[in-house]
């Protein structure tokens, strides 16, 4: 089963995490930045790090090239699971 999120990624922001914006949209702060897919590589790293996967779990299937990516996880995880995971219950809204 996989799941698909929607980040907006924020790179070259001198930090790293993921955060909900006010309009419950999914962020990610990013150190790389956005050439030569230094990004894209953080951001997959940093996801599936969080979420104790492989690399190879995650993958870009929309916006390669824009802030607002669409990413497939390739895993036994429920959209819920993702969320508590990233640290979003606390916040309140959903992916």
């Amino acid at each position: 089963m996989a799941v698909t999120i929607v980040v907006n990624v924020i790179p070259s922001s001198g930090r790293v995490g993921f955060f909900l914006d006010k309009a419950g949209r999914l962020k990610c702060h990013l150190k790389s930045a956005p050439e030569k897919g230094k990004a894209n590589n953080e951001l997959i790293g940093l996801l599936a790090k969080v979420l104790g996967l492989t690399r190879q779990d995650i993958e870009i299937v929309g916006g390669l090239i824009s802030r607002s990516k669409r990413l497939r996880i390739s895993a036994s995880l429920t959209e819920e699971q993702v969320k508590a995971k990233l640290g979003l219950e606390r916040q309140g809204t959903c992916i």
